[in-house]
């Protein structure tokens, strides 16, 4: 067997071989080789739990039942997404899913961004580590125990109902007042992230150049100023990324504080996709038709980013790829 005396760029020599992997790529794990190791089980992770499950989703276009498995359940092709299409419950699961997430993008998206520039404007550092940590410490406590507090709070005779009551409020038990329950899922989710979600913003603001504000300053901007011209242009990189990927959620919203605070009287508003996903896959064992509803629900988001990422990158020079 003969070899090129002169290889080309990018060809390997046999010589230039070692245990069928070129000597290009054996240097850069030697050289690498502690973060590769890093590395593999986080890709391990993925690969088990995230991708070879994926095959799981044939049973949507299945009558599945444990005892034929996946394989030997019967075909039913579309049935379950026409019945979920033409289900009584459909416009509602819509509604409730796209407005919990509006109201979210309303006011859950902004108030980390106006949390990192409010601390961004102190000045004392004792008084601000002392604000960051205060305003991360929700994001730790359990959605299980920030549900229990709520309905605590919340009930008839909690906290909440006997302060409203000393301005004339009627005592009420909240979580059973149907116009109430997005109000009290959106407004708890900001205050147990909000904290936790500025430190990305806050991030950020480190990479703005100081040089920009001595600028300002000479050219007489007050903070206001600075804060309009050089603070937010600094990170709308940063937010444009933060939305892009907000919006592949539009369509999901947490089945697990859902489940923990909605009831029967509250299901006109509070109940969405993810728990509907829940009650009629695990309660009812409907697991084919709530694998379809799901995978309709991740096809919708999936939509989401793909357009959210395209206008992107047509209005910004900002995208994820």
């Amino acid at each position: 067997m003969s070899v090129s005396a002169n290889p080309g760029p990018g060809t390997f020599t046999l010589s230039q071989k070692s245990g069928g992997l070129p000597a290009r790529w054996m240097r850069e794990w030697k050289k690498n080789y502690y973060i590769y190791m890093i590395l593999i089980p986080v890709v391990v992770y993925y690969v088990l739990f995230h991708y070879l499950p994926m095959y799981g989703v044939i049973i949507a276009w299945k009558r599945f039942t444990p005892l034929g498995g996946i394989w030997s359940s019967p075909w039913v092709g579309w049935t379950n997404f026409n019945n979920f299409f033409k289900s009584y419950y459909f416009f509602r699961l819509i509604k409730n899913t796209v407005l919990i997430n509006v109201y979210d993008i309303l006011f859950s998206f902004p108030a980390p961004i106006i949390l990192a520039l409010l601390l961004n404007e102190i000045k004392d550092g004792a008084f601000k580590r002392v604000s960051q940590t205060i305003s991360y410490l929700p994001h730790f406590i359990s959605t299980v125990i920030v549900c229990g507090m709520l309905v605590d709070f919340l009930a008839s005779d909690g906290f909440i109902s006997t302060v409203l009551s000393f301005v004339g409020v009627t005592p009420t038990s909240w979580l059973r007042v149907p116009g109430a329950f997005r109000t009290i899922f959106v407004g708890s989710g900001i205050w147990q992230h909000v904290g936790w979600g500025s430190i990305v913003y806050l991030a950020a603001l480190t990479s703005v150049d100081p040089q920009l504000y001595d600028a300002a300053v000479i050219d007489g901007a007050n903070r206001w100023q600075r804060l309009l011209n050089v603070t937010i242009p600094g990170i709308i990189p940063t937010i444009i990324i933060m939305f892009i990927l907000r919006l592949g959620q539009m369509m999901s919203v947490g089945a697990e504080k859902v489940i923990l605070l909605y009831n029967p009287t509250t299901y006109v508003t509070g109940d969405v996709i993810s728990s509907f996903v829940y009650r009629r896959g695990l309660l009812e064992n409907d697991y084919s038709f709530s694998t379809a509803v799901g995978l309709f629900n991740s096809v919708i988001n999936f939509s989401f980013l793909l357009t959210a990422n395209a206008l992107s990158r047509k209005v910004s020079e900002t995208s994820l790829w």
